[in-house]
């Protein structure tokens, strides 16, 4: 039976809207989706239960928004198809391209620059219809072949928002129809979209005509802005699009992004009016400090921590050795310590914000110092290297807790500093690391960064080769029963647990901060009715001038 996540302990003058498992969409047989289409600016905030209200928007106005140093940047550009940093430059993405699909109230999928989908041929083929009228930012018309030459052109470069779909080919049976055809049904083909590149589209005119060098530094979107000037992982200026299809959005003239080196630098910025808004906050201990002035949102999160363990190398190919790590992590005693017992606990791999979160394991090997001084003192002794922590941040202060953990059972510890989101890529592309704490998750465990990105032979951001899991994972992705798929989940769960491939410690958790007179969906609200927060839909963001 599946357990239900632990609920978030309670902390004064912040609201904690109780976790929702979300039940995916069954795909079957033309099954017909419109959504909760957007349009003539239906998606403009409302105060979803936090205590912030919308009050009216106001156009007009630029806002700057802070990032943090690991997944603020974007060192290859913004251009979809090359884009090597994930969905970390979502935010980015979302503002110049605008998305497919949206994802919208408790979990669902809300078309943007499309308008709904049919599921056809036993979930062999996905079509999508378009939105009329809308054209990209340089003139040309967004239609289906402008979406055909993107998905085609994203799924062509290795990236971990690429989609992995058993796909056969993409047609356009219409100017602003696009079927996507399978090999086999894929559940989380929809769901996928809200994480991945292919959900932004590119002006095919505009890559052509700029080249791929130019294009990067400059993209070309149908979004709600447009790009002024990009300092590659520094600074990024856009203005408002006006020819943007949803009037009255976007609210804003102007939207800065600008990375910061950590959460304390963010608060001196944004004390000092050097920034109106943060996101991706996670020193909870800074919390209070933000909210002295600050609007502080806490993010329902779709992911966890993890720590991941290179079992195609020595010394965890050895089972012992990952059994040890298992025992000697206190993974509540962290939360207590970093995170002022917020965290919601799991022994799986997705948070309750995402689909088939799961609590409880069964056999999972939980904190047991003396279990773990013993396996160590069998292997003769334990010494390791771990990597992630980025110099300031708060996945520093995390793995130098779980290292003091495991130096307490004899486990001999190297830190080694991950200076920014490249220098992590290649040390997990060098193959030769031992230990990583990531994260591991997304709205969907097949979609985008998904469980795939850390447990998938194929992913180079993996340390597992394992046929079995692999097999769990497809099987999962393939089924088009809910019940089904969650039950697969479960098996891949216990199957990890069973063979102590990778702890798990708890969820993620977040928080947007803004300034007092700024608000937006996904910044300072939630959906109206919704207690799963979405992206920030940038478009809707204002400031209300008082």
């Amino acid at each position: 039976m599946r357990s239900r996540p632990n609920p978030r302990r309670e902390r004064p003058r912040r609201s904690r809207l109780a976790a929702v498992l979300v039940t995916i969409l069954a795909v079957t047989a033309a099954l017909v989706v419109a959504g909760c289409a957007k349009g003539s600016g239906s998606s403009a905030p409302a105060d979803g239960g936090n205590g912030v209200a919308s009050g009216k928007p106001v156009p007009g106005g630029s806002l700057t928004v802070l990032e943090g140093p690991l997944t603020g940047t974007w060192p290859a550009g913004l251009d979809p198809g090359t884009n090597t940093t994930g969905t970390y430059d979502q935010s980015y993405m979302d503002a110049i391209y605008g998305e497919l699909f949206e994802l919208g109230p408790n979990g669902t999928t809300i078309p943007d620059l499309a308008t709904g989908y049919k599921v056809l041929d036993n979930g062999l083929t996905v079509q999508i219809s378009l939105r009329p009228g809308v054209t990209f930012s340089d003139g040309t018309p967004f239609n289906a072949a402008a979406v055909k030459y993107n998905i085609e052109r994203d799924l062509g470069f290795t990236c971990t928002c690429t989609p992995t779909w058993p796909l056969k080919s993409v047609t356009t049976p219409g100017a602003l129809t696009v079927d996507i055809n399978l090999t086999k049904p894929f559940a989380a083909l929809i769901n996928s979209f809200h994480a991945a590149d292919v959900n932004w589209i590119a002006s095919p005119t505009a890559i052509q005509k700029m080249g791929e060098a130019a294009f990067r530094i400059k993209p070309v979107g149908a979004g709600p802005f447009t790009v002024v000037s990009d300092s590659l992982s520094d600074q990024l200026v856009l203005k408002r699009n006006p020819g943007y299809w949803d009037k009255p959005e976007p609210y804003l003239d102007g939207l800065t992004f600008r990375v910061v080196a950590s959460d304390n630098a963010a608060l001196e910025d944004m004390q000092a009016g050097q920034g109106d808004a943060y996101e991706g906050l996670q020193a909870v201990s800074l919390v209070p400090q933000f909210e002295q002035h600050f609007t502080v949102t806490n993010e329902h999160s779709t992911s966890v921590y993890v720590v991941q363990l290179n079992t195609k190398t020595a010394p965890f190919s050895s089972i012992k050795a990952r059994e040890a790590i298992y025992y000697a992590t206190n993974a509540q005693q962290l939360d207590a310590k970093l995170y002022d017992g917020l965290q919601v606990m799991t022994q799986s791999f997705m948070a309750p914000g995402g689909l088939f979160a799961e609590a409880a394991v069964p056999g999972y090997r939980t904190y047991d110092l003396a279990k773990a001084k013993a396996l160590v003192k069998q292997l003769g002794g334990l010494s390791i290297t771990t990597e992630g922590a980025t110099p300031g941040s708060t996945l520093e202060n995390l793995i130098e807790g779980i290292a003091s953990q495991w130096e307490q059972a004899g486990i001999k510890v190297t830190i080694i500093p991950s200076t920014s989101l490249t220098s992590a890529m290649q040390a997990f592309r060098s193959g030769t690391w031992q230990s990583f704490v990531q994260t591991v998750g997304a709205f969907d465990p097949a979609a985008g960064l998904g469980v795939g990105v850390r447990f998938l032979s194929t992913s180079f951001e993996s340390g597992i080769d394992n046929p079995t899991l692999d097999g769990l994972f497809a099987k999962a992705a393939g089924e088009l029963s809910p019940a089904a798929r969650g039950q697969v989940y479960d098996q891949a769960a216990e199957y990890i647990s069973a063979n102590a491939l990778a702890p798990l410690l708890f969820a993620v958790v977040d928080f947007n901060v803004a300034a007092k007179d700024v608000r937006g969906t996904g910044l300072t609200s939630y959906l109206p009715g919704s207690a799963v927060r979405p992206e920030v839909l940038w478009e809707t963001v204002y400031r209300t001038n008082g």
